[in-house]
């Protein structure tokens, strides 16, 4: 299904996508986001908003995402289950249709004890699976979640989810991702990537699906800071996998934040070069945006591709 969106125009027509993320503020001014979308603006094919991400209080992913357009780039907003229920999901969604936001990212939302109001309460009324499924129908079938009639202007995004290849267990990663693509999702983006091994055999179990036919699919790839960073999510963070090699790396460099941006180029030319399938990256530069226009031209991914 076509839709209105930069992003898909750009991987519809077979061009290697880039894509970053802008994590929005713990209060009420857009000036950071602002400055993050100007620097980035010709770096890059759209931009996720993320939306409370690890279940802390931020500033709205769509009154980012209008921020962040209104500097040149096409935002992802990402629309989580963790905070609505289906009636604010499809008011929201209606509204940032309304605002000129075409892609949406759907996400279960981290739970709410790891971020700053533990004791809140959940909402989950529908997965992020029903919430691809129910977006696609939406905007396919002009039907609200109830199947009450759209009777016109049926919000009409460019729909995303998100993949961990690294997750436990394993063999049901694939058969999880083809799940969401199943239910509508048109572009994946991947957790972080360190273990590129693992990956590979990821992608492998991918291809012989067939799925890399059916779904764009932007690997994430993440430049660290220091040898603790990677030490810390290596020990710390279910889900994700960081060679040992990798921290001893860091933990050697001369210049630590040097050595994570090389580190992250190598991998970015090692996927578009050699794993089959992968239709662009994700640049999660957390907390370091300023980082990203460097790595995507070393990467031999500037200038962008422009599309009508």
């Amino acid at each position: 299904m076509k839709t209105e969106s930069k992003l898909q125009k750009i991987l519809d027509n077979g061009q290697f996508a880039v894509t970053a993320e802008i994590g929005p503020p713990k209060h009420s001014s857009a000036e950071g986001i602002r400055h993050h979308a100007e620097m980035m603006r010709d770096y890059v094919d759209a931009t996720n908003i993320t939306d409370n991400q690890t279940a802390i209080v931020r500033l709205s992913s769509i009154a980012a995402g209008v921020h962040v357009q209104s500097c040149g780039i096409e935002p992802i907003v990402q629309m989580t289950c963790r905070d609505r229920n289906r009636i604010a999901m499809q008011s929201d969604l209606l509204g940032a249709y309304s605002l000129g936001m075409r892609n949406v990212l759907c996400l279960s939302g981290d739970h709410q004890k790891f971020g700053n109001h533990p004791t809140s309460k959940n909402v989950y009324d529908i997965d992020s699976m029903q919430l691809i499924y129910y977006l696609r129908r939406m905007r396919d079938e002009k039907l609200f979640f109830s199947g009450e009639e759209i009777k016109e202007h049926e919000p009409r995004f460019f729909i995303g989810a998100v993949a961990n290849p690294f997750a436990d267990p394993f063999e049901f990663r694939v058969a999880r991702l083809e799940k969401k693509v199943e239910a509508g999702a048109q572009f994946i983006q991947t957790q972080c990537i360190f273990d590129m091994e693992r990956f590979e055999r990821f992608m492998e179990m991918v291809r012989e699906r067939g799925i890399h036919e059916r779904v764009h699919i932007l690997a994430g790839v993440t430049p660290m800071k220091s040898w603790r960073a990677a030490k810390y999510i290596q020990n710390n963070v279910s889900g994700m996998i960081v060679p040992d090699e990798l921290v001893e790396r860091l933990k050697n460099a001369e210049d630590p934040k040097r050595e994570g941006v090389e580190i992250c180029i190598e991998q970015i030319k090692y996927i578009k070069e050699n794993i089959k399938g992968v239709h662009g990256v994700h640049v999660m530069a957390i907390a370091w945006e300023e980082v990203v226009p460097e790595i995507v031209e070393r990467s031999g991914l500037y200038p962008r591709p422009k599309v009508d």
